[in-house]
């Protein structure tokens, strides 16, 4: 009996290790074969000639569970670009017909990239890299409100170059303010909601990174305060901004919108994004901001600023793009 109890646990390990195995197999396979299938999209695309460009695309990351990610690119304020819009990770998509889309758009059509933080983060490097190669290659390329977006803290504040060689595209207008390009703030400045004024209800709003929201302890240690994240409409995250005093936030839009309207900001970086922008905020973060929120300051006529650049930018862009 012994013997035989024995034996089954040894028979149940074996066999789960072997499962185990199986499913780490199956796991590699689906990787190389995701791998593959991107590089096979890459590379299609750089095989082209790509001299006969027939219209324009937006290409940005398209991301409808973050509002900064979705309204950053300047296809929704200019009629020439309305509906000209491309998820810059198309590429990455299983399904045959949508990667052939993102090859027609990317192979017959000069190129706006950004906003967004495109720059220096691998998860945007493959097409980033690619892009600039089409650039080089003679395809009219434009560089609107990007920027850099490592993730390691050891470079927060200490960033000087960017993945790519800003000379090798058409014409390059930055989010980052001290990289040494001509300043192009995010275009989302544009949109009308950025007007929004609103009766104070809230001394202090805190706004959530989606990644935030996963952080219980976080979120039960300052469940007494009003807020909201960046995973909700534009439309909620502006009139929760327009109707505090101080906002403290871990998203980089929530921070430029909230400096859009007036407002005091209290920032938690989370990427190297935060550090270059041209009004710095006060740093701090969910532990300690309390203490550091009198350091808060205002600045006045950022929306305006920001909207006379990207409206003279566009100017320069239409013109070099052809339309």
């Amino acid at each position: 009996m012994i013997f035989s109890t024995f034996a089954n646990k040894h028979l149940q390990n074996k066999i789960g290790k072997q499962m185990s195995i199986g499913k780490f197999v199956l796991q590699r396979l689906t990787y190389f074969n995701r791998l593959n299938r991107k590089n096979q999209v890459i590379n299609g695309i750089l095989k082209h000639n790509q001299f006969d460009d027939k219209g324009v695309i937006n290409v940005h990351g398209i991301d409808l569970r973050n509002a900064g990610d979705f309204y950053c690119g300047p296809h929704h304020y200019f009629e020439q670009l309305k509906g000209r819009e491309l998820d810059i990770s198309g590429y990455k998509y299983t399904d045959q017909k949508v990667l052939d889309h993102y090859h027609d758009l990317i192979v017959n059509n000069s190129l706006i990239i950004g906003g967004g933080g495109l720059l220096n983060r691998p998860s945007f490097n493959k097409p980033i890299k690619m892009i600039e190669e089409l650039s080089h290659r003679g395809k009219k390329t434009v560089l609107w409100g990007l920027g850099h977006n490592e993730k390691d803290k050891s470079t927060y504040g200490k960033v000087t170059s960017y993945n790519i060689d800003p000379s090798k595209f058409g014409l390059v207008g930055v989010r980052d303010y001290n990289m040494g390009q001509e300043w192009v703030p995010c275009a989302s400045c544009l949109h009308p909601i950025m007007d929004t004024k609103l009766k104070i209800e809230n001394e202090v709003g805190l706004i959530y990174h989606k990644k935030t929201l996963k952080n219980k302890r976080i979120l039960n240690s300052l469940k007494d305060y009003p807020s909201t994240s960046n995973t909700t409409s534009i439309e909620e995250i502006i009139n929760f901004i327009a109707k505090s005093d101080t906002i403290v936030t871990d998203s980089y839009h929530a921070m430029y919108w909230s400096m859009l309207l007036d407002k005091k900001v209290v920032a938690m970086p989370n990427s190297s994004k935060f550090y270059s922008f041209k009004y710095q905020p006060t740093f701090s973060d969910f532990d300690n901001f309390k203490n550091d929120i009198k350091k808060a300051q205002k600045h006045s006529g950022i929306l305006e600023e920001c909207r006379e650049i990207n409206l003279k930018f566009a100017e320069k862009a239409f013109d070099y793009l052809g339309i």
